[in-house]
């Protein structure tokens, strides 16, 4: 029998995991013909889910954990995932059932059809804000001019992936991670499933504007060095005009003489280049520091505890601290 390991990222989320154990329970008496491994990763979480996972290990041998030293934030937690999945295939899901594990059977349907990744658009969010689509909309719009590979909006991290896709996803090992992006640049064949969020079963979102903010700036800085290009040529535009306007400015004064008028012209040029440039460094130092950060090559997470049965791949064999 093949076995399917469903990977959960936690944080805080102790309210929800009675209810969504029973929904994942209750989702693989529809597949009988699999095994199934609910692997969750305790991302740092202050409350008492870790305390509720350990419960629901003794009652339930399909149910392993990995503990985090800290919280590192989902996108390492997944890398975590992936690497001590033990699974033919690894389905990614949140814990706060917006994404209805029952979608799973019409993944793992589409998967024995050859599929290596079925990945689930989100077509609309209960609980999303009209301004929060928006700006989401706007995001990936950019993102999608910037590169020349897919986009796929909507589609997050809800989604089956043949154990070949978790194999490329587990070398790619930056720290910075955007993994949405990951998602299309290793390839494979995809097919794409839709659904309707739900709001969350209990708690509080903890994707707050800024994190969101920070994983924008992620993708886009992962995904492309389009930024730097275009402060490139931002700086040869302003830098052509400069020289036209330096042209006028000598031939007005060996024609009509100089005066003392055009302060506040002088001084508006001076701020505007000065922001300019201030701008063009703050892209650059965007990207000088994640090559400092990758340079550094550190683990992307350490593990403080696991359950008995949860695998682990030679890959990360320097990321866990006793």
């Amino acid at each position: 029998m093949k076995t399917i390991s469903i990977v959960i990222p936690i944080y805080n989320e102790a309210e929800v995991l009675p209810q969504l154990i029973r929904r994942l329970d209750d989702m693989s008496k529809t597949l009988s013909d699999y095994n199934f491994e609910f692997l969750f990763i305790n991302d740092g979480s202050v409350d008492m889910s870790l305390e509720r996972i350990k419960d629901l290990c003794k009652k339930d041998a399909r149910v392993a954990y990995v503990d985090l030293s800290r919280n590192f934030g989902k996108e390492v937690a997944m890398l975590a995932g992936f690497d001590h999945a033990k699974g033919d295939a690894v389905i990614v899901i949140d814990g706060d059932l917006q994404q209805p594990p029952e979608m799973i059977s019409q993944m793992v349907k589409w998967w024995e059809e050859g599929y290596d990744d079925v990945y689930a658009v989100r077509l609309d969010n209960e609980g999303e804000g009209t301004v929060k689509k928006w700006f989401s909309d706007m995001y990936y719009k950019i993102v999608q001019k910037m590169t020349s590979e897919k986009i796929y909006p909507a589609a997050g991290d809800f989604r089956l992936l043949d154990k070949k896709c978790v194999n490329a996803l587990r070398e790619l090992r930056e720290s910075a991670r955007y993994t949405k992006g990951m998602y299309g640049w290793i390839g494979f064949k995809k097919k794409e499933l839709t659904y309707i969020a739900d709001k969350r079963a209990a708690g509080t979102t903890k994707w707050k504007f800024t994190k969101l903010f920070t994983l924008a700036m992620d993708g886009i800085t992962s995904y492309s060095t389009i930024p730097l290009k275009i402060w490139s040529y931002i700086g040869f535009i302003i830098s052509f005009f400069s020289f036209l306007f330096l042209i006028i400015e000598v031939a007005k004064t060996l024609l009509w003489g100089t005066d003392a008028a055009g302060y506040p012209t002088l001084l508006a040029g001076i701020l505007f280049l000065g922001g300019i440039q201030l701008i063009s460094l703050g892209v650059i130092g965007e990207y000088l520091g994640r090559v400092f950060i990758e340079t550094k090559n550190r683990p992307p997470y350490f593990v403080k505890e696991k359950s008995k049965h949860s695998g682990q791949h030679s890959i990360d064999k320097h990321s866990e601290v006793h």
